[in-house]
């Protein structure tokens, strides 16, 4: 239950934040994603299940806050979640490599999968100007930030294994 209300307060927060603070931290209107930075490091950290979970209560927010049709931003994010879940296996929680990298390649894979459902499907063809003003800058963004927020979960996890540990002792 611990971690259910956890999660809760992570997605909200991160929610928050993206669509307060960090709008004021935009660069030439581009800003860092919030939600595929707490999507990916919970999936990663936990697995497919929780980054299933969490992916859909995030995209589920935005869907509701911002998109035009409920579920779509729910599916992206759902994947994002899920793919990270399976490199649970080789989670480390020292190595900050393997993190940053899914963080960021979520990102682009986020940008590019927009890009095909909103922009190319409406029979606008400018891929390369996208992917060179949007998508890239958006990921490197996204993964310059990951650096500081990744750490505060990862915080945040151990802290809740531990109490795990510690109640699974008692018992």
């Amino acid at each position: 239950m611990r971690r259910v209300l956890v999660a809760f307060a992570t997605v909200l927060i991160a929610f928050l934040l993206q669509c307060t603070v960090f709008q004021y931290f935009s660069l030439g209107g581009i800003g860092p994603n919030i939600m595929v930075i707490v999507t990916a490091s919970i999936g990663f950290m936990r697995n497919e299940k929780s980054g299933l979970l969490i992916g859909f209560f995030s995209g589920l927010l935005i869907d509701i806050f911002f998109g035009n049709i409920i579920g779509f931003y729910a599916l992206l994010y759902m994947l994002i979640g899920y793919m990270n879940g399976t490199f649970s296996r080789i989670f480390y929680p020292e190595d900050l490599k393997l993190p940053l990298a899914l963080i960021a390649v979520s990102d682009l894979s986020f940008g590019v999968l927009c890009y095909v459902f909103l922009f190319l499907l409406n029979g606008q063809f400018h891929f390369t100007y996208y992917l060179l003003h949007v998508i890239i800058p958006e990921a490197v963004y996204t993964m310059v930030i990951g650096i500081v927020i990744y750490p505060l979960l990862l915080v945040i996890h151990s802290y809740l294994d531990k109490l795990d540990r510690s109640d699974n002792e008692l018992v």
